[in-house]
């Protein structure tokens, strides 16, 4: 059974796009900025709906759960931490209070160890933080809703490298638990690293999928060749 299906989907940033994707499979999605990476994210959350097409999750159209439901699901976490005024149990506590789930300050001490940060930074007010910090505690938000199904839309994108190490870490920990995920990345080296299947869109179209490891080694498009090796062959 796969985990989401896109059955000619489109809208005024995507072009008709279908494909399909397993339960616990990590797909990197790359592709030159403006090119819908985003936008595709978005339409699985339901930030979007398509003009047209259908994407199923779970063999039911996404337009069939509750948007509460759906999004409990399907976690969303972007490329800013977009955390609000309060301490960072605030922030982690928010979704579970929502969705009816029994919150604890332990289950909130676990988030923070699940991304690596000290659990005496439950009470801690979150502008405070670090800017790497404010994006562990954005992920762990995202994660106290147990979602199935994580977006991650350029999420270590702002970071130095060892916050980008440690939430690469973090992603394949939470693949390796069962988790399917789908991230946008400008970084193809990090797509290569990560990636089980990778796609490549350019101009809202999906030009080209894969396994990674194939189709960085021998891409079979015109246009992902020219986007994977310009800097080799000198063009921004």
């Amino acid at each position: 059974m796969y985990e989401i299906e896109w059955k000619a989907v489109s809208n005024e940033r995507i072009s008709t796009v279908s494909f399909s994707v397993a339960k616990g499979q990590l797909v990197t999605i790359i592709g030159p900025s403006g090119a819908g990476k985003s936008s595709m994210l978005k339409l699985m959350n339901r930030l979007e709906d398509p003009d047209e097409g259908m994407i199923y999750y779970q063999d039911k159209a996404l337009t069939d759960y509750p948007i509460k439901e759906l999004r409990k699901k399907i976690g969303m976490a972007f490329q800013t931490a977009a955390l609000f005024d309060g301490t960072v149990e605030d922030n982690l506590s928010y979704g579970p209070k929502l969705h009816g789930i029994e919150w604890s300050e332990k289950w909130g001490q676990e988030l923070l160890d699940a991304v690596q940060l000290p659990k005496d930074f439950i009470h801690k007010p979150v502008e405070e933080l670090s800017g790497g910090e404010q994006q562990r505690v954005a992920l762990a938000r995202t994660l106290a809703n147990k979602p199935d199904v994580l977006l991650l839309d350029e999420v270590t994108s702002a970071l130095d490298l060892r916050n980008v190490d440690l939430v690469e870490d973090l992603i394949k920990r939470l693949q390796q638990q069962g988790k399917t995920i789908l991230m946008v990345t400008h970084d193809v080296e990090q797509a290569e690293r990560l990636g089980d299947i990778t796609l490549f869109l350019e101009k809202g179209k999906l030009v080209e999928t894969g396994e990674t490891a194939a189709f960085f080694t021998e891409p079979k498009t015109q246009e992902a060749r020219r986007f994977l090796y310009r800097d080799e062959e000198g063009e921004e």
